[in-house]
């Protein structure tokens, strides 16, 4: 069981410290409370793994159009979900949103290969025989 929770802590942990240093860097990002910060990070990766993919499907015509560009639409508009449910939790608009998600993402990215030793497909093992289905 705490194969599973491992990887599952480390992600959160790596959303918290990147919403934390984006809120320190841009203005319209702020946390009232630890809680808030810790809460929202749980939020984020839920809203991610739930609503995201969700979005994705709907709006996959125009994502083709806009050749995967409107791929940073949808992650701001999680940004923006998470501040609407989370008390503490405030984001000053649209376009703040907008490049907080790309700097957290660049820098969860990075924190994650850091952590991981740069290469993610350690993790994944692929069977040696017999059917992959």
């Amino acid at each position: 069981m705490l194969n599973n929770l491992t990887p599952f802590l480390v992600h959160w942990a790596i959303t918290g410290i990147s919403l934390w240093v984006a809120s320190h860097l841009f203005r319209g990002l702020k946390f009232d409370s630890t809680g808030a910060l810790i809460v929202s990070a749980l939020l984020l990766g839920l809203a991610n793994a739930i609503v995201k993919p969700l979005l994705i499907v709907l709006t996959l015509p125009l994502t083709l159009v806009t050749f995967g560009l409107f791929l940073l639409v949808i992650n701001a508009l999680m940004i923006l979900l998470v501040a609407a449910l989370v008390k503490g939790f405030r984001v000053s608009g649209f376009w703040t949103a907008l490049f907080a998600s790309i700097f957290i993402s660049l820098l969860s990215i990075l924190i994650g290969s850091l952590v991981t030793g740069g290469d993610p497909a350690e993790k994944v093992q692929m069977p040696q025989s017999g059917n992959w289905l």
